[in-house]
C-alpha cells in the first residue's frame, strides 16, 4: 500500500460557521479538489497513561508536546490497514511518522503484545516512545467526519473540514460503531490548513473577507477537559 509516512508542515486551525464553510468552499474550486475517498469517517483510539501524561502536559501549551494514536479511515477488521501515528509538535510545526500495518497487528504491538518485526526508523522511533511512557494504553476513542481537499495544481497545501465530532471512553475498538459526547456545537464546523509554508493569497483573502480567526482546538484536549477531567482527581480516574 502506497502512503506517506512522514509529515512536516504547520496545521493551523478554525472554527466555522456552517455559512462560512459555504463561502470557503466557493472560493476553493478554482484551486482545490476533494479527494477520492470523498466524505468519511475517521476513527482513532489515543494512547496515554494512567495519571494522562500526555494530554495534561499538552494542554498546558508546551513548545513541545507529543501524542500516539491508531486510526482507522473505516470501520476497522482485524485484518483491514490502520495507521500507528506518533505526532510531535514543537515551535508550532507538527512532525507525523506513521505506520500502516494490519489492525491486529497494531494493537498488539503497540499493547506490547508482540514485537514489530519490521526494520524501520520509525518503528524505532515509536518503540522508544512506548519505552519511554511505560504503560501506555487507549483512553479515549474519537471519531469524526471530514472531507479533505488537495491543491490542483499539485502542491502540498491541503484543507479538511471535520464536523460530528464524537468522543467516549467506553468500546474503545476500531472496529466498533461511531458515537460518543459531541465536542462541537451544532452547526460548528473544524478547519484545518496544513501547509510547509505560507498560505495561498486566495485563501488569505476569503479568510479576511469572512471575519475566520485562527483558534487553538485539539480533539483529544477537549475530550479530556470536558469528559475525563471532571471525573478525575490529581489526574487519575475516580472509582
Amino acid at each position: 500500500m502506497a502512503y506517506q509516512s512522514v509529515f512536516q508542515r504547520y496545521e493551523l486551525k478554525y472554527m466555522l460557521t456552517q455559512e462560512q464553510k459555504r463561502m470557503v468552499l466557493e472560493a476553493m474550486v478554482p484551486y482545490m479538489e476533494l479527494d477520492k475517498y470523498g466524505r468519511t469517517t475517521i476513527r482513532n483510539l489515543y494512547y496515554d497513561t494512567d495519571s494522562f501524561r500526555l494530554i495534561r502536559h499538552s494542554i498546558e501549551k508546551p513548545a513541545y508536546k507529543e501524542k500516539l494514536r491508531i486510526r482507522s479511515y473505516s470501520k476497522a477488521d482485524p485484518y483491514s490497514p490502520v495507521f500507528v501515528e506518533l505526532k510531535k509538535k514543537y515551535d508550532s510545526v507538527v512532525y507525523k511518522r506513521r505506520l500502516a500495518m494490519a489492525e491486529t497487528e497494531a494493537i498488539d504491538w503497540v499493547s506490547g503484545k508482540m514485537p514489530c518485526l519490521r526494520e524501520e526508523q520509525i518503528v524505532e522511533e515509536i518503540e522508544y516512545f512506548l519505552d519511554y511512557y511505560h504503560g501506555l494504553h487507549p483512553v479515549v476513542f474519537l471519531s469524526y467526519e471530514r472531507e479533505a481537499y488537495y491543491e490542483k495544481n499539485g502542491g502540498d497545501f491541503r484543507v479538511t473540514f471535520d464536523d460530528h465530532i464524537l468522543c467516549r471512553q467506553e468500546d474503545l475498538s476500531l472496529e466498533a460503531d461511531v458515537w460518543g459526547t459531541p465536542l462541537l456545537e451544532e452547526g460548528k464546523v473544524l478547519m484545518e490548513i496544513k501547509c510547509s509554508g505560507g498560505i495561498p493569497l486566495w485563501m488569505t483573502h476569503v479568510l479576511s473577507q469572512e471575519h475566520i480567526y485562527k483558534t487553538s482546538f485539539s480533539k483529544y484536549g477537549t475530550a479530556y477537559e470536558t469528559m475525563i477531567y471532571p471525573k478525575t482527581k490529581g489526574g487519575y480516574l475516580l472509582a
